[in-house]
């Protein structure tokens, strides 16, 4: 018998989730993160999980892991010293950038352009040229690029990449440029933009790559220290790691592309939720995932999370294809301040994390957050994470208190209130921009609430949002392991082909998306994961001839064909802009995506009730809402059988998270164990 486990590390929480491979059982963990070293909070979570079900670690077979190091590494800017090797004549390639600059009117004025990942001192150029078809202008001068991969060495480099001009199209001399940098930069790990992003766009590909490469020695040590700890822990594992496009790739293949990984952490949740939401028969989702110090959404249609062609962390935007997830600073340690010069009540980015944590863990934090807030409100019992962390009532009051006597307020119930709502418009703001912005109404689609915090305010954004049912997962508090575990490995081939549809021909198409699907497929076959059990999509970046930026677009390459390719193009260009054209198409992109088997996970299966939720009711409590005290009552999650209906005001407690129903609502129980929001004047219609 072999166990599967999957671990979701946070800012605030690390969360475990273990997989029988065989009966499909789980049971989960959740423990403190350790942002000094996560792999301590890693091995405390696999020991707690694994005495909940009475395993030794040994027959635990597989590892896999939704992580933040790459983001991480990114925002705090402390990744590797980078060399980037250029074109002669090129050497500004990362300075010039796009003519774009974020902000209103007069922002060029006040945004402070931030610095490129590769500095023009850690920047030379070779003498080379390759045109745009391919061909060879000007051979590589080897004897030039050693002199300047030595000048790189003499700079101290720690990692170097290589972004030469159209090497998209013919990457040999990006190729032979390796082999030097083997001998004159010993041990220094190297990024090809023809391997990395073999793609037009000349600058979006040399970022890609110097991401790469700036992130590439940072999650190599995390990557080596987490698979050393792991044996010598006595979990003799095989270690695998959450993509950003939701998929799994072998950790020396993650080492390998890390820029591939850097929205790995959120793509588990929305892979999780895609599960638990098809238990309950609903494909068409929002997804929102509050944690302790940001919340993650994304959209759904049709149970395919959207897949972008950009990955956004900070500042920096590269091109590597990614769940379309929005990160709002809105999380359970985010905190409260009144500014001297405004006086009005701001909430986030700031975030008080793991260490010290919000006032009401106890461990020296006494700044006001949100989960502060919530237990002012009544909204939290008096443990968290099964007992592991005690919540410190009166320290959370005198927290948030500060915040009312700057404001003038009557109680610290109004500032906890305060907090609440506008936390609530901050994520209400992000889940606007995977919806209405892209189009669509989100009155449309269900809204799927995890996260630890997640429970607590789902409610109030179904109301904002008019996004109905509110689906609540079981264990939500751990639901982005649980997609860390029941997702599959992927790898994706690109290519740039720059032709219009009409002068391809059905074999021209065929071949182009045949070879890149092989490669795809052989690189997974490496993995551990058989042609048989492999599957295959297809998506192509496409515009009309004239257009200067392209969309990308689904298809089926074996129904779909050129004219069904052209017909999906322009009903998603009706869709975002509400006109098409009557010219020829361009294929800009191709791309072809292989997945491997999804792994079996057994869902919760509740035993039918009548209804009537009261074998599951604890007790009750005070808790202020819509600007009052009321009596709610308290309910076991683990006691609840399919059917019942939890009538607001209402919480409902559980090992990783807590449920707030609120006046006016009502909860049904799903028979797969998730929790159905909805008003209930259309329960009652």
């Amino acid at each position: 018998m072999s166990y599967r486990l999957g671990v979701d590390v946070g800012g605030t929480f690390t969360d475990v989730l273990l997989v029988d491979e065989d009966t499909g059982s789980t049971w989960r963990a959740k423990t403190a993160s350790t942002p000094s070293d996560q792999s301590v909070g890693v091995l405390h979570g696999i020991d707690k999980v694994c005495a909940e079900a009475g395993i030794d670690r040994q027959a635990v077979a597989h590892v896999l892991h939704g992580t933040t190091v790459a983001t991480n590494a990114i925002l705090e800017g402390k990744g590797a010293t980078v060399g980037l090797v250029t074109t002669e004549g090129f050497r500004q390639v990362l300075q010039i950038a796009r003519s774009f600059v974020p902000g209103g009117l007069a922002g060029w004025i006040i945004w402070p352009k931030p610095e490129p990942l590769a500095a023009l001192e850690n920047t030379v150029e070779v003498p080379e040229r390759v045109a745009s078809d391919g061909s060879v202008v000007r051979e590589l001068d080897e004897d030039a690029a050693r002199q300047a991969l030595g000048r790189l060495r003499e700079q101290g480099v720690e990692a170097l990449a290589v972004s030469l001009i159209n090497a998209f199209a013919n990457g040999a001399h990006e190729r032979r440029l390796a082999e030097l940098a083997a001998e004159e930069l010993p041990g220094v790990e190297v990024s090809l933009s023809s391997v990395v992003l073999p793609e037009m766009r000349e600058y979006e590909r040399a970022l890609t790559t110097v991401a790469n490469g700036y992130v590439q020695p940072h999650v190599a040590r995390y990557v080596a220290n987490l698979s050393a700890k792991l044996a010598a822990e006595g979990v003799p594992a095989e270690l695998s790691i959450l993509r950003s496009d939701g998929g799994l790739a072998a950790a020396h293949a993650a080492i390998g592309a890390p820029v591939t990984m850097l929205l790995s952490g959120p793509a588990g949740g929305v892979a999780g939720a895609v599960w638990v939401a098809e238990q309950s028969g609903h494909t068409e989702l929002l997804t929102f995932d509050m944690g302790g110090t940001s919340t993650d959404v994304a959209l759904v249609r049709q149970g395919q999370a959207r897949i972008g062609r950009e990955t956004k962390v900070g500042d920096l935007t590269v091109r590597a294809s990614a769940v379309d997830v929005r990160t709002v600073g809105a999380g359970g340690g985010s905190i409260a301040h009144v500014p001297e010069l405004t006086r009005a009540l701001r909430v986030g980015p700031q975030s008080a994390g793991a260490e010290p944590g919000p006032a009401a863990y106890g461990k020296g934090g006494n700044a006001p957050t949100v989960t502060d807030a919530n237990v002012v409100l009544g909204y939290l019992p008096s443990t968290l994470a099964g007992g592991e962390i005690a919540l410190d009532r009166d320290a959370a009051r005198a927290a948030v208190q500060t915040i009312a006597d700057a404001m003038g307020l009557d109680s610290a119930e109004q500032a906890a209130a305060g907090i609440v709502d506008i936390v609530n418009e901050n994520m209400l703001g992000g889940l606007r921009l995977v919806s209405v912005q892209q189009g669509f109404d989100p009155r449309e689609f269900a809204l799927v609430a995890f996260g630890g915090a997640g429970p607590l305010h789902a409610n109030a954004l179904g109301r904002l949002t008019g996004a109905w049912p509110v689906i609540v997962p079981p264990s939500p508090g751990v639901l982005c392991a649980l997609g860390d575990a029941t997702t599959s490995a992927r790898d994706e081939s690109a290519r740039t082909v720059l032709r219009k549809l009409g002068d391809l021909s059905p074999d021209e198409f065929a071949v182009i998306f045949t070879e890149l699907a092989a490669a795809a497929s052989g690189r997974l076959i490496e993995q551990g994961v058989p042609a048989e059990k492999q599957t295959i999509g297809y998506s192509a970046d496409l515009r009309y001839v004239g257009q200067g930026n392209e969309l990308p677009v689904t298809f089926s390459f074996e129904n779909d064909g050129l004219d069904g390719l052209a017909g999906r193009f322009d009903a998603e260009h009706e869709r975002l802009f509400s006109f098409t054209l009557g010219v020829d198409h361009e294929l800009v992109n191709a791309r072809a995506t292989v997945t491997g088997a999804r792994p079996r996970v057994a869902p919760v299966h509740l035993d039918k009730g009548d209804g009537d939720p009261a074998a599951a009711r604890t007790g009750s409590t005070r808790i202020y809402v819509d600007g009052g005290f009321v009596d709610a009552a308290l309910y076991d999650r683990l006691l609840l059988r399919a059917g019942d209906v939890v009538t607001g005001p209402a919480i409902v407690t559980e090992m990783d998270s807590t449920t707030l129903i609120l006046p006016g609502h009502a909860a049904t129980t799903d028979p797969n164990g998730s929790l159905l929001i909805r008003p209930l004047e259309s329960l009652e219609g």
